[in-house]
């Protein structure tokens, strides 16, 4: 088979979110895929700017745009100025995302109605100005960036829960309506990964380091870049004929209800 399947040159993908963590090694694979990388982010224009530096520093063309990807008139004149400045988008990762942990009984509305925006709504929001493109230029690609809780419950995270097994179905809806377009929507579910946020429970007699170790097949966390094969192929020709699925890249967490620490 060829790697031409797999080649990104000539292609401008959008990555939301991608100005640090999983959103950030995900856009890195595009890029070495030969990709011209856009980014968003939504805190500030400096952290935009850092992460430019990193994606050049890595030999990566990569532009940045700072917007919210709730907003529809935000999203709107962010998708026409990329395209007009960039080119077409042919990739859309809608990684961009909030947790909040926080018992349900306890939480505000505000608290659950910000996390559904975010993780579901802004999904949506961000995917219509960019497919209505795609589908005037004969199709594309989108990756929904969902979660092992878009298939599992767990204490403290019913917003996210809902909101990711939410964007589970949306991934699914947008696959039927579109891919008589030539456009493919997908998901991605991570499983638990060595960021910068778990680093302080990453430690040796952390019951919660020990918990996800020994319960994952594969016996460790995921590395950022263990993402990057499962982008780039949906990203790419080698997927033409693959929409509307969910690609779990978790250690085998979901196939199994996990080994005990003793077994070998």
């Amino acid at each position: 088979m060829s790697t031409e399947l797999f080649n990104l040159e000539g292609k401008v993908a959008l990555v939301t979110g991608a100005t640090h963590g999983l959103g950030m090694a995900m856009a890195m694979g595009l890029g070495k895929a030969g990709a011209t990388v856009v980014i968003n982010g939504h805190s500030s224009q400096e952290k935009v700017d850092a992460a430019l530096k990193e994606y050049r520093d890595a030999g990566i063309t990569a532009h940045g745009y700072l917007f919210n990807v709730t907003d529809e008139n935000q999203v709107a004149d962010a998708v026409a100025q990329i395209e007009s400045e960039v080119g077409p988008i042919d990739v859309l990762v809608n990684n961009a995302g909030i947790i909040r942990r926080t018992p349900m009984l306890e939480m505000e509305l505000a608290e659950w109605e910000n996390v559904i925006k975010t993780d579901l709504t802004g999904v949506f929001v961000m995917t219509k100005p960019v497919v209505a493109s795609m589908i005037k230029r004969g199709g594309g690609k989108v990756i929904n960036i969902c979660s092992m809780m878009s298939e599992l419950g767990r204490s403290s995270v019913g917003a996210y829960a809902a909101a990711k097994g939410g964007l589970k179905m949306l991934t699914r809806n947008m696959a039927t309506e579109w891919a008589k377009h030539n456009v493919q929507v997908n998901g991605i579910g991570p499983g638990y990964f060595a960021t910068s946020q778990t680093a302080p429970i990453r430690v040796d007699g952390n019951p919660m380091n020990e918990f996800i170790i020994s319960r994952t097949p594969a016996g460790r966390w995921g590395d950022p870049e263990d993402l990057q094969g499962a982008t780039v192929f949906l990203s790419s020709k080698a997927s033409d004929f693959v929409t509307g699925q969910i690609v779990y890249v978790d250690g085998g967490i979901l196939a199994t209800i996990g080994r005990p620490a003793n077994e070998s």
